[in-house]
């Protein structure tokens, strides 16, 4: 939705304007003169600017002359009554992109203000367009032939059309990321901005500032008026990763913009509409973290409109082959040399591992294989040192916490209370050292423990 400042000092003409626009279907906003126009863009960044000429104290020249100054890609039309050759000369010198005089005719405005949107819309699409052919392409593309697969390639299909919000759930390395693409790339948004941000990887205001944009002065290294990831996104799709990780108050405001799609930037107080297709990912449970409290349940049920499961490589040990094929000649053809052949014992060797890393891991496997080999044939003995004794003790190690963290059913003969919550217990703590690279208090902070308690519990267990 274009977002459009109409600046005049005659009351009933801004009223006249803003009603009519409004019905168009544009986001308008009003200032009453030059002055309080500037105070408006300071804090704000529209698509068009249309202002009168002949104001008192600020005139609508120097409304235009402070917009190139700090907005040079708004577009700005003049309206006066006191028409003359040099003031449109003078005007359109200084970037107006057009100039009308009063009385003017409905059709007429309406007609330059939509040409003017337009540019404006051409202007921002080129501009993502050289941002993403900046970029370092990605060939990367969701291989396999196995059923699993298959299963999601279906569910791509269905859903891509539909503006529904999608739930990629699956461990860590499983191609989350590519599914999101692929369900952009076929959908009717295809032509528009696919943003991508890491939940996890910010700090909680950086987080904020990123997503919802912040005005400027809104903290100490604001220095510019910023739009967020929702804004960019507009009219395209937003794919959140690692959604598991926010914090209970961007949770909040996450709910608010996909409930209203709407937004208000940080330290702002102007609503911003948004039409954002939002695409989510996780590798945590996030029914057990709703019990736990540590993710809303209004949030879940938000996102979990169309859930989709990346299975791990080794539930799908038939993909193998093709993915290996595909990172060979995709790494050899970087590296300008004929792709070696995979021996079959060699590829026997990839099935039997675990692949604790999944996709991800696969993938640099065969890069460090590809550097290394310089024959014409991958034998066993050019792959890693743990695949080739078939190492599975990273999952085992997983799966046995994941046995111990399973609330048991109370059999006849009862069960060890005392065990199930220790191990519960350790589990919880081991997990929040790692969350925190170590760092007890920090810890005790995420699990709301007071550090005595937590300096307790790892004596308790002997993790000190």
């Amino acid at each position: 939705m274009a977002r459009i400042l109409l600046v005049d000092d005659e009351k009933n003409l801004l009223e006249f304007l803003n009603i009519m626009l409004t019905q168009e279907g544009y986001n308008v906003t009003v200032a009453y003169g030059g002055r309080e126009a500037i105070d408006i863009l300071h804090k704000n960044e529209f698509d068009v600017v249309i202002t009168d000429i002949k104001m008192p104290r600020v005139n609508g020249l120097e409304v235009l002359k402070f917009i190139k100054e700090n907005s040079p890609d708004t577009i700005v039309i003049m309206i006066t009554a006191f028409a003359s050759h040099e003031t449109a000369v003078e005007a359109m010198k200084a970037g107006a992109y057009d100039y009308i005089t009063k009385p003017f005719n409905n059709d007429q405005i309406k007609l330059v203000i939509k040409k003017a949107v337009e540019k404006r819309l051409l202007v921002r699409e080129n501009l993502y367009l050289k941002r993403k052919l900046g970029k370092e392409a990605d060939s990367r593309d969701i291989i396999g032939k196995s059923e699993k697969i298959k299963e999601v390639f279906d569910l791509v299909e269905k859903v891509a059309k539909t503006n529904s919000t999608v739930l990629i759930y699956g461990e860590s390395g499983t191609g989350k990321e590519l599914v999101a693409r692929a369900i952009h790339q076929n959908s009717n948004r295809t032509d528009k901005p696919f943003e991508t941000i890491n939940c996890g990887a910010l700090l909680d205001t950086l987080l904020e500032s990123e997503l919802f944009g912040h005005e400027k002065g809104a903290f100490t290294d604001a220095v510019n008026l910023k739009e967020g990831l929702f804004e960019v996104a507009d009219g395209g799709t937003l794919f959140l990763d690692e959604i598991a990780e926010t914090s209970p108050s961007t949770q909040v405001k996450l709910l608010r913009v996909l409930q209203e799609m709407e937004l208000k930037r940080v330290g702002g107080t102007k609503t911003i509409k948004v039409d954002v297709r939002i695409i989510v990912a996780t590798n945590k449970n996030l029914r057990d973290r709703v019990i736990n409290g540590s993710f809303r349940e209004d949030l879940f049920y938000r996102i979990n409109v169309f859930p989709i499961f990346m299975p791990p490589l080794r539930e799908r040990t038939e993909d193998i082959d093709n993915l290996a094929e595909f990172f060979v000649d995709r790494f050899c053809l970087k590296l300008g040399r004929k792709p070696p052949q995979i021996l079959p014992q060699t590829m026997e060797g990839l099935k039997s591992y675990a692949w604790p890393g999944n996709v991800r891991e696969l993938e640099n496997v065969i890069e460090r294989v590809m550097i290394l080999c310089t024959g014409n044939r991958v034998f066993p003995k050019d792959l890693p040192e743990e695949i080739l004794k078939g190492e599975k003790e990273i999952i085992s190690k997983v799966k046995r916490q994941e046995e111990e963290l399973k609330i048991p059913e109370i059999a006849s003969e009862g069960i060890d209370f005392e065990k199930v919550v220790g191990n519960i217990e350790k589990n919880l703590l081991m997990e929040a050292l790692k969350k925190t690279d170590g760092r007890k208090t920090k810890a005790a902070e995420l699990l709301k423990i007071s550090f005595r308690s937590f300096r307790y519990l790892l004596d308790k267990y002997n993790l000190g």
